[in-house]
């Protein structure tokens, strides 16, 4: 069987999810490719699996001719989904949906105007409630599928390290308004008040950022006093994220995510994996593996001191800590394995009439 995976742009977390799918779904007897319509930095993260890049027809349409694809999995791009049947695909398509943010609703509705129900033949998402809902809503007579995404545990894994001299708090993502790392900033700052020996450390792509949002973001950090308490960490290599998270964790501190929506949330499942504790907003994507107080902590949208009385108690009680990440590590390895996900990818294949 061949599948190929689609998505708009070579960066962001539908390309993290493609490289885990590819650990999980790839064998002699299942070929996994990728097509990117414009090139990214997460380009390079992809490994050894076959990847493509190009926006043009005569080369989309050379590529379905000679791979004859038994399956297509278009992420996010409906606009594809058209594309492929003008250029004369005539094979099964799967429509997945992962986060994007605020403006999912939108782009359901856009959907349906574009007709793509009779040119689908399933529906796929992460097993997230504002999905399903939005889903079962704009699409009732499609079949849709809703599994937990995988993650690779041999790549993310808790890596020794030294204890650093400094507790460290993480943030990683796009410097843009669903996000929300204006919540961090603000967070991080009563942090600091509190124990100015904290390091803020974002991770980030420079080039994925908004440009008015960045220079928001440079203008609040100058005003809050942060700069000297921060570290910003631009296209840190993907496979050594597990470093990061590992030191966050020795450190005492912690991964925070602030993000409106999610539709998943890598960042967080990463981090929990390798034994670093994690503050996140609800951002409904991250209730398939953060359960408050059990594998993490929820804080509000829009109450720092909330949030922050929450990331104290973090902090100072080793008890409350050790336990989240035990609990986190064991959640994680039991729902989100990559045997799993497979099992589930070959399910939804065969309910659409394609046998592995």
């Amino acid at each position: 069987m061949k599948i190929l995976f689609t998505f708009y742009l070579a960066t962001g977390g539908v390309v993290t999810l493609n490289r885990h799918r590819y650990h999980a779904l790839n064998s002699e007897d299942c070929e996994c490719h990728f097509l990117y319509l414009k090139n990214g930095s997460g380009l390079n993260t992809m490994g050894n699996a076959r990847t493509y890049v190009t926006n043009d027809d005569e080369d989309i349409k050379a590529l379905l001719y000679a791979k004859q694809y038994d399956v297509i999995v278009v992420t996010l791009d409906f606009l594809f989904v058209n594309r492929l049947r003008r250029l004369g695909y005539k094979g099964k398509i799967i429509f997945d949906v992962q986060g994007f943010g605020t403006d999912i609703k939108e782009l359901f509705e856009k959907a349906n105007d574009h007709f793509i129900t009779g040119e689908v033949d399933a529906i796929l998402s992460p097993k997230t409630s504002h999905l399903e809902q939005l889903i079962a809503h704009h699409f009732p007579s499609t079949p849709a599928f809703h599994f937990h995404n995988c993650i690779t545990f041999s790549m993310f894994t808790c890596k020794p390290q030294p204890k650093p001299k400094r507790t460290i708090i993480g943030w990683v993502g796009r410097i843009e308004e669903n996000k929300n790392w204006r919540y961090f900033l603000k967070i991080g700052e009563k942090l600091l008040k509190e124990d100015s020996s904290l390091e803020l450390w974002i991770f980030e792509d420079p080039k994925a950022a908004n440009p008015s949002e960045k220079k928001h973001f440079h203008s609040m950090v100058k005003k809050l006093k942060l700069r000297n308490h921060m570290r910003s960490l631009q296209n840190v290599p993907y496979e050594r994220m597990a470093e990061f998270y590992s030191l966050m964790g020795r450190s005492g501190g912690f991964l925070c995510s602030t993000s409106k929506k999610e539709g998943f949330g890598y960042a967080v499942l990463e981090a929990m994996c390798c034994k670093c504790p994690v503050v996140c907003t609800d951002s409904d994507g991250i209730k398939s593996f953060v359960i408050n107080e059990q594998t993490g902590l929820i804080i509000p949208h829009n109450n720092v001191p909330i949030s922050v009385n929450k990331a104290q108690r973090l902090l100072k009680d080793k008890q409350l800590k050790n336990q989240l990440i035990s609990n986190a590590w064991n959640y994680v390895h039991e729902h989100f394995s990559p045997e799993l996900y497979k099992d589930h990818f070959h399910y939804m294949l065969a309910a659409i009439g394609l046998k592995h």
